[in-house]
């Protein structure tokens, strides 16, 4: 998947142009200042590397991850009374076997 933006087209000489890197001998690379700074990365900050398919995507973790994701599943079902339903159901079918 390529994903062109106005910043990748070259209006002078009408040219696609795409940041590269290359990798060191034991695999690292160094991000563009210009995407670092796009995604707020500075030094020490936490990323998640992952291969899809025939790319590898990174991405900046937030700094504060229980925060960031407090919240997150509001509106959805709620988990503890899922959980709590299930260990009622257990032990009812625990005092059956017993009798």
């Amino acid at each position: 998947m390529v994903i062109l933006n106005k910043e990748s087209f070259n209006q002078t000489d009408r040219s696609l142009t795409m940041p590269t890197v290359l990798t060191s001998a034991k695999g690292q690379v160094v991000i563009p200042k210009k995407e670092r700074d796009r995604l707020g990365i500075k030094p020490g900050t936490r990323v998640v590397v992952t291969a899809v398919d025939d790319h590898i995507e990174i991405r900046p973790l937030p700094e504060n991850p229980i925060e960031h994701f407090h919240g997150f599943f509001k509106g959805g079902p709620s988990l503890t009374k899922a959980l709590l339903d299930e260990r009622r159901k257990e032990r009812e079918r625990e005092g059956k076997k017993g009798t």
